[in-house]
């Protein structure tokens, strides 16, 4: 092992006196594979395991919903309310099997807010009563949460964060990105209230602080609480990063352990590379003189400018040098991996091992056959083509679950008809 790679298998020690065994972090990815009513199944389970194996210092769980109404889609886990002894009980075994090699297993803590499918709420709470701007009908009309409602949430958060290191979870993330309730609350698009949540980015970032502070006061001050916010959602008009920058700031003087980098909403996907609807609004950060294939790691190296704490960065990552790039370059303490792990679930070990490269599946991905590929020169069906994309990963985490193994032989459209059948099964169930 050389010494540039030695730093990706260096331990990171976090504000909180925790201590990550490597640089290497499973990102959260959504999996769908907990039962209709947010239990965690033995598939969940046995999928965590393998990614338990595959020498990641940290894994981050897909969304785990603090409301059953307002989930990211059918499958997520559901922590709520005080959970019954068989809901225990399925939690702990799933953090045991995922922390079986001694790493650490971190609940990401969500609410879907107006990202939530209209097939599971019609009308989903949010900021403001704004409807995602998509085609396609999947996403109901909006209601405006009030301030009684918003305290409730900040409460459940709270609670869900308690329940999680009870069975086993070895740190909290708050999900204050990609367009969910916390990201709506955040930008000026979504956000259009009057009131002490509404208005100035002080306003604006109101619950998400809350929620950090109730969530500190549930976990105490020797447990991980790390927060992934967006560098920008792209938007014109939207959350900037000059927005971000000081919503990071405030994050740090809050005791915040760990800080993921990402960007983009399902109306400007950037987190996948998609191209989104309307055109991305560019964001004043000096880009590097080195072409870098990670997202957001110039954003990263910006907000170093100005803050010190830990850093985590996700999107993109596939050559062990641009990683160790980035942590050296101080543009990340933690390197984020996702769908490579979706079919390797030993990626890290891999890249620990001192491989060069791992796959990037999704450049030969694709919803039409080459016959058709006309159909992309059409930006609302490029942008349907690129989603659907990620039901390929959604089924290869599901062969991963029931299997044990992944199946990259599947085709994108196999993996569309199947992963939708899973949901209509799901939804049926509720």
């Amino acid at each position: 092992m050389s010494q540039v790679n030695d730093i990706l298998a260096s331990p990171l020690a976090l504000p909180c006196g925790a201590s990550l065994p490597n640089r290497l972090a499973k990102a959260a990815m959504t999996e769908g594979l907990a039962t209709a009513q947010g239990v965690p199944t033995e598939a969940l389970e046995r999928l965590y395991g393998l990614w338990g194996d595959g020498g990641a210092g940290m894994l981050l769980s897909g969304n785990i919903q603090v409301d059953a109404d307002h989930l990211e889609r059918p499958g997520n886990v559901i922590i709520d309310r005080e959970p019954d002894t068989a809901t225990r009980q399925a939690l702990q075994s799933w953090t045991a099997a995922a922390t079986r090699n001694g790493n650490h297993f971190w609940a990401q803590i969500s609410h879907a807010g107006r990202q939530t499918q209209k097939n599971v709420n019609a009308h989903p709470k949010a900021p403001s009563a704004v409807k995602i701007g998509l085609p396609g009908g999947q996403f109901g009309e909006p209601v405006a949460l009030t301030i009684e409602e918003i305290e409730d949430l900040v409460r459940r958060f709270a609670l869900c964060a308690r329940v999680a290191k009870e069975c086993g979870f070895t740190g909290v993330q708050v999900h204050a990105a990609h367009g969910y309730l916390l990201s709506q609350f955040l930008s000026p698009r979504s956000n259009q209230r009057q009131d002490q949540y509404g208005g100035s980015l002080e306003n604006r970032a109101r619950m998400l602080l809350d929620i950090v502070r109730a969530v500190r006061e549930s976990v105490g001050a020797d447990f991980p609480l790390a927060v992934k916010l967006n560098s920008a959602d792209f938007q014109r008009g939207g959350f900037d990063f000059a927005d971000s920058l000081q919503v990071a700031k405030w994050l740090q003087a809050e005791g915040l352990d760990l800080l993921e980098i990402s960007g983009g909403t399902y109306e400007q996907p950037k987190l996948l590379g998609i191209a989104g609807i309307e055109e991305e609004e560019p964001q004043q950060v000096a880009q590097s003189t080195r072409k870098r294939e990670a997202y957001f790691v110039d954003f990263a190296l910006a907000m170093r400018e100005e803050i010190s704490m830990p850093l985590m960065v996700t999107g993109g990552f596939r050559l062990r040098e641009a990683m160790e790039q980035a942590v050296t370059g101080g543009g990340a303490d933690i390197i984020g991996l996702g769908r490579p792990m979706c079919v390797e679930p030993d990626a890290p070990a891999q890249i620990l091992a001192g491989c060069d490269e791992l796959p990037r599946y999704e450049d030969s991905l694709s919803l039409f056959p080459h016959w058709l590929a006309f159909l992309n020169r059409n930006q609302s069906l490029r942008t349907l083509a690129g989603f659907s994309t990620q039901y390929w990963f959604y089924a290869q985490l599901e062969e991963m679950g029931r299997h044990g193994k992944s199946s990259p032989g599947m085709s994108v459209f196999a993996a569309t008809r199947r992963v939708m059948s899973l949901q209509k099964q799901l939804l049926a169930a509720r």
